[in-house]
């Protein structure tokens, strides 16, 4: 990619996508839908429930800043977080969109789509949880 073409950077529906996702869900027959937003965290959760699964996506607008500043240095603070609220609405809808056609299509499953972000009985993620159990990037293994 290059530095000076970041995905999502000329993004427009800002929190409308929000309502596109839950137009999506909601014909794809979900339920209890939702989305948070942590200011201080930066960052936003969309949150849903299919068919008894809740599932819980996170995306960081504050992530999307930080890079936004990297590939525009003469940004003030104040666009690249406003370019990161804009953008994160429009990858999480766009990113959703994607897993529910490829489930429509056949192409996977509805737990392969969304397993990682699936809540567990304590309310923590999956995926939060699985990453705690593979070895750390800097082990080597038995194998290599």
């Amino acid at each position: 990619m290059s530095r000076s073409t970041l995905p999502y950077s000329s993004a427009s529906a800002g929190p409308n996508a929000y309502g596109e996702i839950e137009r999506l869900l909601r014909s794809f027959g979900c339920r209890n839908f939702g989305v948070m937003n942590d200011w201080a965290d930066g960052s936003v959760m969309v949150q849903f429930e299919h068919r008894g699964r809740m599932v819980s996506v996170q995306a960081s607008w504050k992530g999307y800043a930080a890079l936004y500043a990297k590939r525009h240095p003469r940004a003030k603070p104040e666009a690249a977080r406003k370019a990161g609220e804009r953008a994160i609405p429009s990858i999480l809808r766009d990113w959703i969109k994607g897993q529910i056609t490829a489930i429509e299509v056949g192409l996977m499953p509805f737990e392969a789509a969304f397993m990682p972000h699936m809540l567990l009985s304590d309310g923590s993620r999956l995926i939060d949880k699985a990453v705690k159990l593979l070895p750390s990037p800097t082990e080597k293994t038995k194998n290599g």
